[in-house]
């Protein structure tokens, strides 16, 4: 039985998506530092990629990684979409802590009231931990330091 060989030379590729214009089709462009031998300096070498992408789902921006198809699909198109490694504008809120895409929070925003019954108001947790730290200081430590 034999095994067909993928016909390029990378087998898995990550790049930037830099053009969506074609039907489920993505254009990818990688980047390499390539070192030049008599400078001793590092340059980018890009490359352009043509990538299958079935379900439409990248957009330009996007962080992608290739699969090589074993044999091509076209004659441009000789990679197919495996994953979205990070999806452009995807962050983090630094106050909330949650995924925001652009200006729209991702996952529900939780009701502020809730949160405000559930936590103690500042002076409460003041007032437990001077009660938890009388009480400690009132009932004497057990030493078991002979005397002499």
């Amino acid at each position: 039985m034999s095994v067909k060989q993928a016909s390029v030379h990378a087998k898995w590729i990550i790049g930037r998506v830099i053009g969506t214009k074609m039907i489920r089709t993505v254009k990818v462009r990688v980047t390499r530092l390539v070192l030049d031998p008599y400078l001793l300096k590092y340059f980018n070498n890009r490359k352009t990629y043509f990538a299958h992408d079935a379900l439409q789902q990248c957009t330009v921006g996007d962080i992608v990684l290739l699969k090589a198809l074993p044999e091509p699909r076209s004659k441009h198109v000789k990679h197919e979409l495996v994953n979205l490694v990070h999806k452009v504008g995807r962050v983090v809120d630094p106050l909330t802590g949650l995924k925001v895409e652009g200006t729209q929070f991702l996952e529900p925003f939780p009701d502020l009231a809730d949160d405000l019954d559930k936590k103690m108001t500042l002076s409460e947790e003041i007032q437990e931990l001077d009660s938890s730290a009388a009480s400690k200081t009132a009932s004497p430590p057990n030493s078991t330091t002979p005397t002499l």
